[in-house]
C-alpha cells in the first residue's frame, strides 16, 4: 500500500477557488466582444500595471493586448489587425513604463536559452535601454503596418510605476 503525502496548494489552485467564488455571484453583461470605446491597449504584462484602474476603463471598454516590455512584435501586429479589421477598434495605445525588465536584458538571453536547451528561440527578446525610444519604435511599427487600416491615432506613453501617472512619447523626438 502505497502512502503519498497530501498535495500542497498551488497558486494556480487559488485562482481556480477564486474563480468559483466569482463565478457564483457572476450575471452575464450581456456585451459584445467588440470594445465599446473602439480602442486597443498594447502594455507591458508588469504586474505593477493595473490598466483598468489607470486608464479609467471599465470591462468591454477595450482590447488589452500584454507582452514582456509591451513592444510591438509580429504577434502583436497579428492582434492589432483581428481588433481593427474584424472588431471595429480604430485608436491604438502603447504604454511601456519605468524599470521595465526588458531594460536589464540583451539578445544574449537567446543565446544561454539556446545553450541550456538545445534549440535557438524563433522570437526576439526585444531588449531595449532607452524606453522612450523603444515607444517610439512601437508607434513606428504600428504605423506602418500594411495590415492595420486606423494608424492615424496610434499613442505612445510611459507609465511612472511610482507615481502612477502617464508621460506621452512625441513619436519626433
Amino acid at each position: 500500500m502505497s502512502t503519498s503525502a497530501p498535495r500542497t496548494a498551488t497558486v494556480t489552485d487559488r485562482l481556480v477557488e477564486a474563480n468559483r467564488a466569482y463565478a457564483a455571484r457572476f450575471t452575464d453583461p450581456g456585451m459584445g466582444a467588440r470594445p465599446v470605446l473602439r480602442v486597443a491597449v498594447v502594455a507591458c504584462m508588469d504586474a505593477r500595471l493595473d490598466l483598468h484602474a489607470a486608464l479609467g476603463l471599465e470591462l468591454g471598454d477595450c482590447h488589452t493586448i500584454r507582452n514582456a516590455g509591451g513592444v510591438v512584435t509580429d504577434d502583436t501586429i497579428r492582434s492589432l489587425t483581428i481588433s481593427q479589421r474584424a472588431l471595429r477598434t480604430c485608436s491604438v495605445a502603447l504604454i511601456h513604463h519605468t524599470g521595465c525588465g526588458l531594460q536589464t536584458l540583451t539578445e544574449d538571453f537567446r543565446h544561454e536559452l539556446e545553450l541550456e536547451v538545445g534549440q535557438r528561440p524563433a522570437w526576439a527578446v526585444e531588449a531595449f535601454r532607452d524606453v522612450d525610444q523603444d515607444v517610439r519604435q512601437s508607434m513606428q511599427r504600428v504605423r506602418t503596418s500594411p495590415f492595420l487600416p486606423h494608424t492615424d491615432d496610434v499613442r505612445g506613453f510611459v507609465f511612472d510605476v511610482t507615481t502612477g501617472l502617464l508621460r506621452e512619447i512625441d513619436p519626433n523626438f
